[in-house]
């Protein structure tokens, strides 16, 4: 499985991300983690360096560097990923996203089952927004290090589409379609990082708005700062 990640100034929560993966790593599914970024981004950077040296079993790190305009255009990286992977399923993710002990696993096992052609979890838990002096968001503000979540602040959130973050393919339908490949427009630089809304089009794509799945381990981070914004 390939989990595909774009970050641009959200290294506290990124921390986070690969953090689940140091802390609960597979144990019989193989995993490569993707993250595009700038080296404009220095905070990002430096967690790149800091868990590139983290060996995971079944965790292979894949660190993928973009020019800020590429970069902002989220479906170009994911693009990039979707036609290059090796991987049996591609996971198209957000940094805030994490993975708790045996999600992935349990997700691999039911993805064997599935026959979709876009899938997605249909429960996942979230937090309240976040402030920016919330013990979890400074917890990360200081130098990299491998940090866990206050589970009790999440409660259940439901999706009834595959979208954002959580949109899960297979990998011979990413190879073959790539992510919007043919829609020029989500293919063009974008001057900043904004709202994307090339989920809606994928799934126009595909001709499908998703199988809903029952793996729900995931843990999401709500925030109002948002790194774009800067």
């Amino acid at each position: 499985m390939e989990l595909v990640s774009h970050c641009w100034r959200y290294e506290h929560f990124l921390s986070y991300q690969l953090s689940s993966l140091v802390l609960n790593p597979p144990r019989d599914t193989p995993v490569r983690m993707t993250v595009f970024y700038s080296e404009d981004d220095e905070g990002t950077r430096r967690v790149l360096e800091f868990f590139g040296t983290q060996e995971v079993p079944n965790v292979t790190w894949n660190w993928w560097p973009l020019t800020p305009p590429r970069l902002f255009r989220r479906s170009i990286g994911r693009n990039l990923a979707a036609q290059a992977t090796p991987a049996d399923w591609v996971w198209f993710a957000d940094c805030d996203v994490t993975f708790q002990d045996g999600a992935l696993d349990e997700l691999s096992e039911e993805l064997r089952r599935c026959p979709a052609l876009l899938a997605y979890p249909r429960e996942h838990q979230v937090t309240e927004l976040l402030d920016s002096d919330d013990p979890i968001v400074v917890a990360a503000k200081g130098e990299p290090a491998i940090l866990d979540l206050d589970r009790s602040r999440f409660r259940p959130e439901f999706r009834d589409r595959a979208v954002g973050g959580f949109q899960i393919v297979p990998g011979d339908v990413a190879r073959a379609v790539g992510y919007c490949a043919g829609i020029r427009v989500y293919q063009r630089p974008a001057p900043k990082f904004g709202n994307t809304w090339e989920d809606r089009t994928y799934r126009w794509l595909l001709g499908t708005q998703g199988l809903g799945l029952e793996s729900s381990a995931f843990f999401r981070i709500r925030h109002k700062a948002k790194g774009r914004y800067r």
